[in-house]
């Protein structure tokens, strides 16, 4: 066994056996801002054999105060998330095997990168993305660790095929409308915690635990001192279409067409493009040069502005445009720009 791993086989519930267990596991992190970065710095840390992190976003300043793989240098530089954080996680160990995905997730993403995860972990911020990964997890058999936290309060969960209840069956107990990040602010501690939480039970399951699992949820206002677990078995549906009798996965069925929505949270429309639509980011540079506004252009993407909105252009075609809450602005912007 490695000396740099000592004193974690120490741990008597770890050991060597569970050691061996996770220097041979895969980890499917959705989310690679505050907590995906937590959680992706402690499991390679640990010794995880390999770590795929997916994410559709670039560094900004505002992520510098608790998004800690990153830099000043990468803001500056409007650095994809996992590119960024695929750079920093082989400096802290060469060995371990990182797929970084600059991409928006579906379901076709996922069945074809993380089907052979033993463990996904949520590093969202919205519901959708949550159900998503929460169908994907029912319909292949995988825990997934759910996480949440936002100004000073966290909630962890850990869901797990045919044990718990699964997240749909939650959701008339969860709020319709949640705060964020962008709306109520968020301390660093209270990520850390979060992550803390998810990445134990992520070790847990990863070197053979599975009974010390959590079996209730937890709520923690870290400023407020306050904490409090829930049971949820009683949640469960039987005509829930993910975990029922008659699962159907409705989150997995992506829709045709390009698609449009406003991100969680933020002033912001993401467009991407139709399947059969081959879109990339050198049309997306042409286009942006023609208007002559091109603020940056690197591998990863072009940042020019469309109407006096800032546009990022991904390489797979997909695109944000900042500063701007209507879809319908969002689409006519687009068709102008591509037709």
């Amino acid at each position: 066994m490695e000396q740099r791993y000592s004193r974690q086989v120490l741990f008597n519930p770890i050991g060597e056996k569970g050691q061996r267990k996770l220097e041979s596991s895969h980890a499917f992190v959705l989310g690679c801002g505050a907590l995906g970065s937590a959680i992706a710095e402690t499991l390679v840390r640990a010794g995880i054999q390999k770590l795929t992190i997916a994410d559709r976003d670039y560094v900004e300043p505002s992520n510098l105060q608790r998004q800690q793989l990153f830099t000043e240098q990468d803001a500056v530089q409007g650095m994809p998330k996992v590119i960024a954080a695929e750079a920093r996680l082989r400096a802290i160990r060469s060995d371990v095997i990182i797929v970084p995905l600059l991409d928006h997730v579906d379901g076709q993403l996922l069945e074809h990168y993380a089907q052979d995860a033993d463990m996904l972990l949520d590093a969202t911020d919205n519901f959708e993305a949550r159900l998503l990964l929460n169908d994907f997890a029912w319909k292949q058999g995988i825990p997934w660790v759910y996480g949440a936290c936002v100004g000073s309060s966290s909630s962890v969960f850990p869901f797990i095929p045919g044990k718990t209840p699964c997240f749909r069956c939650l959701l008339p107990a969860l709020p319709s409308v949640n705060e964020t990040c962008d709306t109520a602010g968020i301390i660093a501690p209270a990520v850390q915690l979060t992550a803390a939480h998810q990445s134990t039970e992520a070790l847990k399951w990863l070197t053979g635990n599975e009974d010390a699992m959590r079996t209730k949820l937890l709520h923690t206002d870290i400023w407020h001192n306050t904490q409090v677990e829930a049971g949820i078995t009683r949640l469960k549906k039987e005509t829930c279409e993910t975990c029922g009798s008659s699962p159907a996965y409705p989150s997995l069925n992506s829709e045709s067409g390009t698609n449009y929505a406003v991100l969680c949270g933020r002033e912001t429309v993401q467009i991407i493009p139709a399947a059969e639509r081959k879109l990339t980011g050198e049309d997306v540079f042409r286009v942006a040069e023609r208007l002559g506004t091109v603020e940056k252009h690197t591998p990863f993407f072009v940042e020019f502005y469309a109407e006096g909105y800032r546009c990022v252009g991904f390489s797979n075609g997909r695109m944000l445009i900042h500063g701007l809450k209507d879809i319908k602005k969002g689409r006519k912007i687009y068709h102008q720009l591509f037709g």
